[in-house]
């Protein structure tokens, strides 16, 4: 266990916990401490406690000292500069024409530095508006851009329930809050009716999120069946705060829509509705069998007899595929012509007829053609008889 102390720096901010150093510290003592920015001046905002290590960021600074009416008096003058530098700084960001909204000023405890805080729609080039800055209040100058929500907080503002909004008030960080939370809470989805001083989603729709959340656990959906003081119904809507469903119930011939608190309704039974689904299944006519189906619904299966018939016959022995049968010799008779000058062989053809195979026809297809080539003309096939007469062979 640790001794530290909270301190908080701005009217609404975040707790900071510092080692006491031994000082004896009440809720709203002031007192100057070191911080990451420099010496600053902050409020006490709990006594000396005890807090476990593990929750700790360690090392923890310490407080240099309770503040004394020198150190009140020149975080007053510090106030009283702020209001003059906005009003400067007003003038200078009028003078460069930058698109951006000056939001607040804050002087540093010890004046070693002044931050501007400011807002806009997107990057503003404000170097030239620094070093003016710079040269006026002989200091450094930190610009600062923030986004609506810190706005509202810095400026505050009275919120849509007559109210100081909350971020400004007591809010230490800001919190998601998503457009679901409004949808589980049955709220209006109009952005006018759910949004604050700063165009977001209200902070405070995440206030009562776990108690909607919680609640909607115990109660049944939307068009579940439930049993009532009654009989079954149907539930045609839920209330979360008043903790009742509205059940669409039946009464004689019609049906009336009745409010019932939630701990008066119990869910069906799942074996009381088990078996009243088996009763209506029960209760449903079964359907005629078809007629070509109705062997199976035997168990039997129909006759096929083609099939049936090789089945009993066994199954069948190959068959050997017959052998190829040899092609015919060819028969050539080869006829020598002796002539004077010339010698002529011709190969006849085969005497009977017969059927020729694919590779027998391709080598007789081109026969003619070779033909052509070596048979002589005509007037060439003669010869001289014993009179010197000419006589033609052909």
């Amino acid at each position: 266990m640790a001794l530290v102390t909270r301190v908080r720096f701005r009217r609404v901010g975040k707790l900071y916990d510092f080692d006491p150093n031994g000082l004896e510290l009440h809720t709203g003592t002031r007192v100057v401490t070191q911080t990451a920015r420099g010496v600053e001046l902050g409020e006490c905002m709990s006594g000396v406690i005890e807090i476990p290590e593990e929750r700790l960021q360690l090392p923890l600074k310490p407080i240099m000292r309770v503040a004394t009416e020198q150190d009140l008096a020149a975080q007053r003058r510090n106030e009283q500069s702020e209001r003059e530098a906005f009003d400067i700084a007003l003038d200078r960001i009028a003078e460069h024409g930058l698109e951006m909204k000056l939001v607040d000023v804050e002087f540093a405890f010890d004046r070693s530095k002044i931050i501007f805080y400011f807002t806009a729609n997107g990057r503003v080039d404000f170097r030239m508006l620094v070093k003016n800055l710079a040269g006026i209040f002989k200091t450094r100058i930190e610009l600062r851009q923030i986004g609506v929500r810190d706005e509202a907080k810095m400026l505050g503002g009275i919120g849509p329930c007559g109210r100081p909004i909350c971020c400004r008030a007591f809010l230490g960080d800001f919190t998601p809050v998503s457009i679901k939370m409004a949808k589980e809470q049955n709220l209006s989805l109009n952005p006018t009716k759910i949004s604050g001083l700063c165009d977001r989603l209200m902070c405070c729709l995440k206030y009562e999120q776990e108690q909607y959340e919680a609640t909607r656990k115990r109660m049944p959906r939307v068009g579940r069946e439930i049993v009532t003081p009654d009989g079954i119904g149907t539930i045609n809507a839920i209330n979360v705060l008043a903790e009742t469903v509205r059940v669409r119930i039946a009464v004689g011939d019609s049906f009336e829509l009745r409010d019932y608190p939630i701990d008066d309704c119990q869910r069906p039974n799942q074996d009381d509705a088990a078996q009243e689904a088996r009763a209506q299944r029960s209760e449903r006519p079964e359907r005629p069998a078809r007629p070509e189906r109705q062997d199976r619904a035997r168990g039997e299966r129909p006759q096929r007899p083609g099939r049936d018939a090789r089945r009993a016959q066994g199954p069948e022995a190959p068959q050997e595929a017959p052998a190829p049968q040899e092609a015919p010799a060819v028969q050539v008779e080869t006829v020598m012509i002796d002539l004077v000058e010339t010698e002529l062989v011709a190969e006849a053809q085969p005497d009977a007829a017969r059927e020729e195979t694919p590779a027998e026809a391709a080598p007789e297809a081109q026969a003619p053609a070779a033909q052509q080539e070596e048979m002589p003309h005509p007037d060439e096939l003669f010869q001289l008889g014993e009179d010197g007469a000419r006589e033609d062979l052909l």
